[in-house]
Protein backbone atom coordinates (compact mmCIF):
# COMPACT_ATOMS: atom_id res chain seq x y z
CA UNK A 1 0.00 0.00 0.00
CA UNK A 2 1.36 3.55 -0.61
CA UNK A 3 2.24 5.59 2.60
CA UNK A 4 -0.61 8.62 2.99
CA UNK A 5 1.98 10.76 3.95
CA UNK A 6 3.65 10.39 0.87
CA UNK A 7 0.78 11.51 -0.81
CA UNK A 8 0.09 14.95 1.12
CA UNK A 9 3.57 15.45 0.39
CA UNK A 10 3.02 14.70 -2.96
CA UNK A 11 0.20 17.01 -2.92
CA UNK A 12 1.68 19.93 -1.24
CA UNK A 13 4.53 19.99 -3.50
CA UNK A 14 1.89 20.67 -6.06
CA UNK A 15 0.41 23.49 -4.21
CA UNK A 16 3.93 24.78 -3.57
CA UNK A 17 4.93 24.91 -6.81
CA UNK A 18 1.80 25.28 -9.11
CA UNK A 19 2.46 24.25 -12.71
CA UNK A 20 3.17 26.62 -15.43
CA UNK A 21 2.69 26.79 -19.31
CA UNK A 22 5.11 26.11 -21.01
CA UNK A 23 5.42 28.33 -24.92
CA UNK A 24 5.28 26.31 -28.11
CA UNK A 25 8.33 25.58 -29.76
CA UNK A 26 7.01 26.17 -32.98
CA UNK A 27 6.16 29.78 -31.79
CA UNK A 28 9.76 30.44 -30.14
CA UNK A 29 11.28 28.71 -34.09
CA UNK A 30 9.05 31.27 -35.39
CA UNK A 31 9.93 34.51 -34.22
CA UNK A 32 13.30 34.65 -36.00
CA UNK A 33 11.91 33.48 -38.97
CA UNK A 34 9.32 36.21 -39.00
CA UNK A 35 11.71 38.86 -38.42
CA UNK A 36 13.63 37.91 -41.02
CA UNK A 37 10.88 38.41 -43.77
CA UNK A 38 10.01 41.74 -42.44
CA UNK A 39 13.80 42.73 -42.48
CA UNK A 40 14.10 41.16 -46.15
CA UNK A 41 11.03 42.72 -47.55
CA UNK A 42 12.27 45.85 -46.03
CA UNK A 43 15.27 45.72 -48.04
CA UNK A 44 13.67 44.85 -51.09
CA UNK A 45 11.39 47.82 -51.02
CA UNK A 46 14.25 50.31 -50.28
CA UNK A 47 16.08 49.06 -52.84
CA UNK A 48 13.37 49.31 -55.83
CA UNK A 49 12.73 52.66 -54.15
CA UNK A 50 16.54 53.72 -54.65
CA UNK A 51 17.42 51.86 -58.04
CA UNK A 52 13.93 50.49 -59.52
CA UNK A 53 12.68 53.01 -61.79
CA UNK A 54 16.22 54.00 -63.07
CA UNK A 55 17.00 50.94 -64.16
CA UNK A 56 13.72 49.89 -66.47
CA UNK A 57 16.07 53.28 -68.75
CA UNK A 58 14.22 55.22 -71.13
CA UNK A 59 10.76 54.28 -72.39
CA UNK A 60 10.98 56.49 -75.41
CA UNK A 61 14.65 55.36 -76.12
CA UNK A 62 13.53 51.92 -75.86
CA UNK A 63 10.12 52.48 -77.95
CA UNK A 64 12.84 54.87 -80.79
CA UNK A 65 14.89 51.69 -80.79
CA UNK A 66 12.46 49.36 -81.68
CA UNK A 67 10.73 51.24 -84.68
CA UNK A 68 14.69 52.14 -86.03
CA UNK A 69 14.70 48.60 -86.64
CA UNK A 70 12.03 48.45 -89.48
CA UNK A 71 12.43 52.03 -91.12
CA UNK A 72 9.62 50.96 -93.77
CA UNK A 73 6.22 48.98 -92.02
CA UNK A 74 4.28 47.59 -94.78
CA UNK A 75 0.48 47.49 -92.50
CA UNK A 76 -1.98 46.68 -94.88
CA UNK A 77 -2.33 45.39 -98.29
CA UNK A 78 -5.71 45.50 -100.65
CA UNK A 79 -5.94 43.24 -103.65
CA UNK A 80 -8.08 44.78 -106.22
CA UNK A 81 -9.59 43.55 -109.38
CA UNK A 82 -10.19 46.65 -111.90
CA UNK A 83 -12.43 45.91 -114.84
CA UNK A 84 -11.43 48.17 -117.55
CA UNK A 85 -12.31 48.14 -121.71
CA UNK A 86 -10.56 49.60 -124.57
CA UNK A 87 -10.98 50.02 -128.03
CA UNK A 88 -9.05 50.40 -131.44
CA UNK A 89 -9.86 50.95 -135.16
CA UNK A 90 -7.72 50.70 -138.30
CA UNK A 91 -7.96 51.55 -141.86
CA UNK A 92 -10.32 54.35 -141.54
CA UNK A 93 -12.54 52.56 -138.35
CA UNK A 94 -13.28 50.00 -141.38
CA UNK A 95 -11.61 46.99 -138.94
CA UNK A 96 -12.98 48.11 -135.28
CA UNK A 97 -11.92 46.27 -131.76
CA UNK A 98 -12.43 46.41 -128.25
CA UNK A 99 -11.09 44.70 -125.19
CA UNK A 100 -12.19 43.83 -121.79
CA UNK A 101 -9.46 43.33 -119.03
CA UNK A 102 -9.69 42.39 -115.49
CA UNK A 103 -6.05 43.09 -113.95
CA UNK A 104 -5.80 41.77 -110.70
CA UNK A 105 -3.81 43.76 -108.72
CA UNK A 106 -2.21 44.62 -105.52
CA UNK A 107 -2.07 47.73 -103.14
CA UNK A 108 0.41 48.14 -99.87
CA UNK A 109 -0.50 50.48 -97.33
CA UNK A 110 2.80 51.83 -95.24
CA UNK A 111 4.37 53.91 -92.72
CA UNK A 112 7.75 55.82 -93.06
CA UNK A 113 9.38 55.03 -89.60
CA UNK A 114 12.27 56.96 -90.36
CA UNK A 115 9.91 59.84 -89.10
CA UNK A 116 9.40 59.28 -86.21
CA UNK A 117 11.31 60.95 -83.01
CA UNK A 118 10.82 61.86 -79.59
CA UNK A 119 8.30 64.59 -80.21
CA UNK A 120 5.84 61.89 -81.37
CA UNK A 121 5.85 59.31 -78.47
CA UNK A 122 4.55 60.48 -75.22
CA UNK A 123 4.98 58.72 -71.29
CA UNK A 124 2.45 58.84 -68.99
CA UNK A 125 4.06 56.72 -66.40
CA UNK A 126 1.29 56.46 -63.69
CA UNK A 127 -1.20 54.74 -66.16
CA UNK A 128 2.03 53.14 -68.17
CA UNK A 129 0.64 54.42 -71.75
CA UNK A 130 2.30 55.59 -74.74
CA UNK A 131 0.93 57.70 -76.66
CA UNK A 132 2.35 57.50 -80.56
CA UNK A 133 1.40 60.29 -83.39
CA UNK A 134 2.11 58.21 -86.88
CA UNK A 135 3.15 60.27 -89.82
CA UNK A 136 0.21 59.90 -92.47
CA UNK A 137 -0.41 56.04 -94.35
CA UNK A 138 1.62 55.84 -97.58
CA UNK A 139 -0.34 54.37 -100.20
CA UNK A 140 1.85 52.61 -102.82
CA UNK A 141 1.84 52.24 -106.78
CA UNK A 142 -0.35 49.47 -107.88
CA UNK A 143 1.51 45.76 -108.74
CA UNK A 144 -0.13 44.78 -111.33
CA UNK A 145 -0.85 40.68 -112.04
CA UNK A 146 -0.93 40.53 -116.14
CA UNK A 147 -0.39 36.86 -115.50
CA UNK A 148 -3.39 36.13 -114.30
CA UNK A 149 -4.94 38.52 -115.86
CA UNK A 150 -8.04 38.20 -118.43
CA UNK A 151 -9.10 39.51 -121.66
CA UNK A 152 -12.41 39.46 -124.20
CA UNK A 153 -11.77 41.02 -127.43
CA UNK A 154 -14.45 41.74 -129.92
CA UNK A 155 -13.54 42.39 -133.47
CA UNK A 156 -13.79 41.11 -137.02
CA UNK A 157 -10.01 40.88 -137.75
CA UNK A 158 -7.59 42.38 -134.79
CA UNK A 159 -4.00 42.44 -135.85
CA UNK A 160 -1.10 41.89 -133.31
CA UNK A 161 -0.52 45.89 -133.33
CA UNK A 162 -3.72 46.46 -132.43
CA UNK A 163 -4.07 44.17 -129.69
CA UNK A 164 -0.63 45.31 -127.96
CA UNK A 165 -2.28 48.46 -128.46
CA UNK A 166 -5.48 47.46 -126.57
CA UNK A 167 -3.51 45.72 -123.74
CA UNK A 168 -1.20 48.84 -123.09
CA UNK A 169 -4.13 51.06 -122.50
CA UNK A 170 -5.68 48.54 -120.34
CA UNK A 171 -2.65 48.44 -118.58
CA UNK A 172 -2.39 51.73 -117.87
CA UNK A 173 -6.62 52.35 -117.21
CA UNK A 174 -5.79 49.45 -114.92
CA UNK A 175 -3.28 51.15 -112.63
CA UNK A 176 -5.80 54.57 -112.52
CA UNK A 177 -8.75 52.50 -111.27
CA UNK A 178 -6.25 50.31 -109.02
CA UNK A 179 -4.96 53.95 -107.67
CA UNK A 180 -8.75 55.13 -107.12
CA UNK A 181 -10.14 51.95 -105.79
CA UNK A 182 -7.08 52.14 -103.29
CA UNK A 183 -8.35 55.26 -101.74
CA UNK A 184 -11.43 54.39 -101.10
CA UNK A 185 -12.28 55.59 -97.51
CA UNK A 186 -12.94 52.34 -96.57
CA UNK A 187 -9.88 50.74 -97.23
CA UNK A 188 -7.85 54.11 -95.56
CA UNK A 189 -9.78 52.83 -92.61
CA UNK A 190 -8.89 49.09 -92.23
CA UNK A 191 -5.19 50.36 -93.53
CA UNK A 192 -5.37 52.99 -90.65
CA UNK A 193 -6.88 50.12 -87.86
CA UNK A 194 -3.99 47.36 -89.27
CA UNK A 195 -1.04 50.42 -88.18
CA UNK A 196 -2.69 50.96 -85.21
CA UNK A 197 -2.75 47.66 -84.04
CA UNK A 198 0.97 46.72 -85.36
CA UNK A 199 2.77 49.86 -83.93
CA UNK A 200 0.77 48.93 -80.67
CA UNK A 201 2.34 45.60 -80.67
CA UNK A 202 5.88 46.73 -81.87
CA UNK A 203 6.05 49.08 -78.77
CA UNK A 204 3.82 47.35 -76.15
CA UNK A 205 6.38 44.09 -76.15
CA UNK A 206 10.02 45.96 -76.03
CA UNK A 207 8.19 47.82 -72.89
CA UNK A 208 6.89 44.54 -71.06
CA UNK A 209 10.30 42.69 -71.87
CA UNK A 210 12.42 45.97 -70.29
CA UNK A 211 9.87 45.64 -67.19
CA UNK A 212 7.11 48.20 -67.71
CA UNK A 213 4.11 45.44 -67.10
CA UNK A 214 0.88 45.96 -68.66
CA UNK A 215 1.35 48.53 -71.39
CA UNK A 216 -1.26 50.43 -73.26
CA UNK A 217 -0.10 52.45 -76.41
CA UNK A 218 -2.50 54.95 -78.10
CA UNK A 219 -1.49 55.36 -81.71
CA UNK A 220 -3.41 58.29 -84.07
CA UNK A 221 -2.23 60.49 -86.78
CA UNK A 222 -1.49 63.49 -88.07
CA UNK A 223 -4.39 64.82 -88.21
CA UNK A 224 -6.34 62.77 -85.89
CA UNK A 225 -7.28 64.24 -82.13
CA UNK A 226 -5.64 63.11 -79.28
CA UNK A 227 -7.78 60.90 -77.10
CA UNK A 228 -9.44 61.89 -74.15
CA UNK A 229 -8.38 61.41 -71.27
Amino acid sequence: MDDPLIKRETAGDRLQHPPHRETPLARVQAVPWLLFIVALALAVWFAWKAFGPEDLGDPLATSLTALEKQNKLTVFSAQLSPVVSSEDSQLFGALKSRQVAVIPARVDYTLDLSKMDRGRLAWNSATHTMDVQLPALIVGRPNLDEGRAQYLREGMWITNNAQARLTRNNTRLAEQQAVQQAANPVLIGLARTAAREAIGQNLAIPLQVAGYGDVKVNARFDGEAAPVR
